[in-house]
């Protein structure tokens, strides 16, 4: 407890006030003093009740400057599109198999993309992958005839989005080893994405708070304005 003590000791900036995104990146930055590369997240509110169909917020967005992860991509997917996904750099690639084995335990993977013509088979694994966001979703680009394209996606870059029972997104727009343009350039990214994604249903101030942290830092609240909303 005493050497967490210290590092929150050590944390600097205005943590009450909204700053302007440059200004926020920076001192998120500036506090990602762990021994490792820290995460750098970004938590949207957005004024909307997920509890109706109307109001959810969902989908992908390709962060320009990447995100610094190694994403392991599994694709179920058979005969020519199943040699594309390796073609294209999926970690794993199977059928029924692959179904089976993720029944049975198997979750080595961050992204799961599945071909149309498989989904019957895919349906299995909803009990599974549903709660850890990983079920295939035509929505997002993960259900697709163009696995070899949605692989190189995922490698490069492209992240889900979807908004909490709270109403906000969590996402990780990079490291903190990336330049300040390189962050920056994400956050205005995703923002945008969000901002395409309003839903019908949304009435009143849809983009409510932005804030910025690293994975073991301090969060720092983002001027609306600052992000180009």
């Amino acid at each position: 407890m005493s050497k967490q003590a210290k590092r929150i000791q050590a944390w600097s900036g205005d943590r009450t006030v909204a700053h302007p995104v440059d200004a926020a990146m920076k001192l998120v930055k500036a506090n990602a003093t762990a021994k490792f590369d820290e995460s750098i997240e970004i938590a949207v509110n957005l004024g909307v009740d997920p509890r109706h169909a109307d109001q959810q917020v969902r989908g992908v967005v390709s962060l320009p400057s990447g995100t610094g992860r190694d994403v392991r991509v599994a694709v179920i997917a058979k005969d020519a599109k199943a040699a594309e996904a390796t073609a294209a750099g999926a970690d794993i690639v199977g059928g029924e198999e692959l179904v089976e084995r993720i029944q049975g335990g198997f979750m080595e993977f961050d992204r799961v993309i599945a071909t149309p013509d498989m989904m019957a088979l895919v349906g299995r694994l909803g009990k599974v992958l549903g709660p850890r966001g990983l079920m295939p979703n035509p929505r997002v680009g993960t259900v697709t005839p163009n696995v070899g394209q949605a692989v190189k996606d995922a490698k490069g870059g492209a992240i889900e989005f979807r908004t909490e029972k709270t109403g906000i997104i969590h996402a990780g727009i990079g490291k903190a080893s990336f330049t300040d343009e390189a962050l920056l350039i994400n956050v205005r990214a995703l923002v945008d994405a969000l901002n395409k994604a309003k839903p019908s249903g949304a009435k009143g101030t849809y983009i409510k708070k932005i804030s910025l942290s690293s994975t073991m830092g301090p969060g720092f609240k983002v001027e609306i304005g600052s992000v180009g909303v």
